[in-house]
């Protein structure tokens, strides 16, 4: 019986995979993405299934669940290097990471998928992302058919992007190596309003790794961004627009404003979305009970319990054209589409 892809994505939409192969080493990986791209089979590799939207009739071809385990720990002059394969929860490194005392990656807690995953989109929140703490990222080549090893600056990081976002597919993310500070006990210093404020200190203070972990957990709970199967606002990819970086003439009044290097402001995508009409809940006529946005936060849309993937389609477009029609900015979906787009 095909593997139905909705028991493997966050928002627990997705129909039936072609094929559906389960590797636990890399040689596994390499063997099974060669073998379907030698077959001319269409390839998806997947982690935790969290910045995932597939179409209701699924995906045609092969797809690749990752699953490999492993952490490895080196100590260094500037703290640990930590290479974890690509198939490990995200969390659970975090997890371990802050009970170890290291630092660098507390704030990024609760976020769901693979260790894997983050490097492609460059993971961030909190004033936290994985570029920060990332040395190296060990891929397979499809092209190429070789395994490569990046650096940091190699991976050409930007907000929510990197060179494996701007080649989709062609890297098969097998390890991530990060260098890690040793002094959690002490903290990193609060780059984030928000998480400053819950803490109650002043930004840049250094708070210990536990407390940020924390914090953050409780904040993300509270938006409905912390897994919960029994939690509808949680069937969700988190965030499913990018905070928009646009000309400072085009920021709207009121809105929230983050100069960039290059001149230009980020804004916030939540704002616009709920000041353009769409609040906590919201709901497409005809849709009720099968998707909204959260009711805890407008950034995230959800499967209420009986949605498909074109409902939620229909709700993203909703958005997306409200916003545009209100302010001219043109909100990107940050989920990976998979056989269907806005």
């Amino acid at each position: 019986m095909p593997e139905l892809l909705s028991r493997h994505t966050t928002f627990h939409l997705g129909g039936p995979a072609a094929e559906f192969v389960t590797a636990t080493t890399e040689a596994e990986i390499i063997e099974a993405v060669t073998a379907a791209d030698t077959a001319g089979k269409d390839v998806l590799v997947l982690g935790g299934g969290s910045n995932l939207v597939v179409a209701d009739a699924g995906f045609p071809g092969t797809v690749i669940k990752l699953a490999t385990t492993g952490v490895d720990v080196e100590t260094v002059e500037a703290g640990v290097r930590v290479t974890v394969a690509a198939g490990e929860t995200w969390d659970d490194f975090v997890s371990t990471a802050v009970d170890k005392g290291w630092s660098g990656i507390e704030a990024l807690s609760g976020i769901p998928g693979s260790v894997g995953a983050t490097p492609i989109q460059n993971v961030g929140a909190y004033g936290q992302d994985v570029s920060q703490t990332i040395a190296s990222v060990k891929v397979f080549d499809r092209e190429l058919r070789e395994v490569q090893s990046f650096t940091a600056e190699e991976c050409e990081f930007g907000y929510r992007w990197s060179r494996f976002k701007a080649a989709p597919g062609r890297h098969v993310v097998l390890a991530v190596t990060f260098l890690l500070g040793t002094d959690g006990e002490t903290g990193s210093p609060i780059a984030y309003a928000q998480l400053a404020g819950a803490l109650g200190v002043e930004q840049g203070t250094r708070v210990p790794s536990k407390q940020i972990r924390e914090a953050v957990l409780a904040l993300r709970s509270s938006k409905g961004m912390v897994i919960d199967e029994a939690d509808h606002d949680t069937w969700s990819a988190g965030s499913f627009f990018t905070n928009p970086v646009v000309a400072p003439e085009d920021v709207p009044e009121g809105a929230p404003a983050y100069p960039q290097p290059d001149g230009t402001v980020k804004t916030s995508a939540a704002w616009l979305i709920d000041h353009a009409g769409f609040k906590k809940g919201h709901t497409p006529d005809g849709l009720a009970g099968k998707v909204s946005l959260s009711t805890k936060h407008t950034l995230a849309l959800t499967n209420r319990g009986e949605g498909t993937t074109e409902d939620l389609l229909v709700l993203a477009r909703e958005v997306r054209d409200g916003v545009e029609a209100a302010y001219g900015i043109v909100l990107v979906n940050e989920p990976v589409m998979l056989g269907v787009e806005l």
